[in-house]
């Protein structure tokens, strides 16, 4: 009897494990066929361009990315859906590497007064500028600040941006500054898309701190610093160097603050004067600079040197219409990385597509648009310190857009319209 009974528990092993062989695949989620891939990697063909490509996925990692000719086995013998691309253009999805879009309210007045004569300086010394957006922030629950930064963040990705930096600083003070980065974190949640989180604290100084501001740097790093690392809300620190906001030596004891907490910085820095900004960002090591209007041969060596970051915000340079440009030829003569962002806020830069942003770095700053591309993709990765993604390259995060061109120039050529085909993030589909 106990010879039969093992018999049958013999064979019913042996049943669930053929089952489990049936059942189990190991091809990949995807494979895209006859595509042109702009993999961005470097080697010497312009855009990391591919012909005649393919591109396979799996569990959220890019599987593989280069001619069809070298696939090892048959499409279907590999991917458990094959597509094709029908030559269109496949790119990294795009990084959008500084942005404010976490705010309540607008300042569609102030843009009023920009352009019957008043500066952005006297806006803000004013009362309007920044604080204007902390008081209505401060004033939204995070359900209407989540409703209202929602449809910001779903222009963008509907532009093809995969993974977004959201800043807090528009609430200057330790709850509402944690209500932002609480909403920024919801927002990657809610579509899917990547976000890296950054506390602006030391962004202007809020009005129970006016004429204070010393005392308002103390708060920053005395209570709100250590609060904000303590939560884990926030990947990175920031803070707005210039003379209308915080000196070199204010914001040299928030980065050191935000060092010992073990916290990266990044900085806006040199936009209006020369503070001395991307030097300082250089000395800490700082993920990027941004904006750098101003930036001298000093800092642009030190950038260099530290091998920072330099971020482009043309929206803000357009939106206030300055004419002071970054200085884009030492800094590729040193070779400092050049990323490009949207710098979408609600005073300075409204602007809602980083591909625009691509095409007035082009237009504006004489960016080639290759230099717009990577600006939007590896650089951007880079500035948020993230070596997963920004390119399409074999182990790297499966994020991707497949574009309504056939050539990656025509990204920074063409001014607004809905080129996306489709985006795909980690591997998913995303509506």
């Amino acid at each position: 009897m106990y010879d039969a009974i093992d018999a049958r528990i013999s064979l019913l092993q042996s049943s669930d494990h053929g089952a489990a062989t049936m059942t189990t695949d190991a091809r990949w989620d995807g494979l895209l066929l006859d595509c042109r891939l702009a993999t961005l990697r470097d080697d010497g063909a312009p855009y990391g361009l591919v012909e005649d490509a393919a591109l396979g996925w799996k569990d959220g990692e890019i599987t593989f990315a280069d001619t069809r000719r070298n696939l090892s086995a048959p499409p279907d013998a590999l991917a458990r859906r094959v597509e094709s691309a029908h030559g269109a253009l496949v790119t990294p999805g795009l990084i959008d590497c500084h942005t404010h879009l976490v705010f309540a309210g607008d300042r569609a007045a102030e843009f009023d007064l920009r352009l019957n004569g008043a500066s952005y300086a006297e806006i803000a010394k004013a009362g309007g500028g920044i604080v204007s957006t902390v008081a209505k922030t401060r004033a939204a629950s995070e359900d209407e600040l989540l409703a209202q930064s929602l449809a910001r963040a779903r222009a963008l990705r509907a532009d093809g941006v995969t993974t977004m930096e959201i800043k807090s600083g528009y609430g200057l003070d330790l709850a509402t500054e944690t209500k932002m980065l609480h909403v920024a974190r919801r927002i990657g949640d809610e579509l899917g898309v990547g976000v890296r989180t950054t506390f602006l604290g030391a962004h202007a100084v809020p009005p129970e701190f006016a004429g204070r501001q010393a005392d308002y740097v103390d708060e920053v790093c005395i209570h709100m610093l250590p609060a904000i690392a303590h939560s884990g809300l926030a990947d990175a620190v920031d803070a707005f160097c210039e003379n209308i906001a915080f000196t070199p030596s204010e914001t040299r004891r928030v980065f050191e603050t935000a060092r010992a907490l073990g916290l990266r910085v990044k900085l806006h820095a040199d936009q209006l004067s020369n503070c001395g900004g991307a030097a300082l960002a250089a000395e800490f090591a700082a993920l990027s600079a941004d904006h750098l209007e101003y930036t001298d041969a000093a800092g642009v060596r030190a950038f260099a040197a530290a091998g920072c970051v330099a971020v482009m915000l043309p929206g803000a340079f357009y939106a206030l219409r300055e004419t002071r440009l970054p200085p884009l030829a030492e800094f590729r003569e040193r070779g400092v990385p050049l990323a490009v962002a949207s710098d979408l806020n609600p005073g300075t830069s409204p602007l809602l597509s980083l591909r625009h942003a691509m095409n007035m770095a082009c237009t504006l700053f004489r960016m080639t648009p290759e230099e717009a591309l990577r600006g939007v993709t590896v650089n951007a990765a880079r500035a948020l310190g993230l070596e997963d993604r920004g390119r399409l390259l074999p182990g790297l995060r499966a994020d991707f857009v497949v574009w309504d061109v056939d050539q990656p120039a025509a990204l920074s050529y063409w001014i607004g319209g809905g080129l996306v085909r489709r985006s795909i993030i980690a591997g998913r589909d995303i509506a």
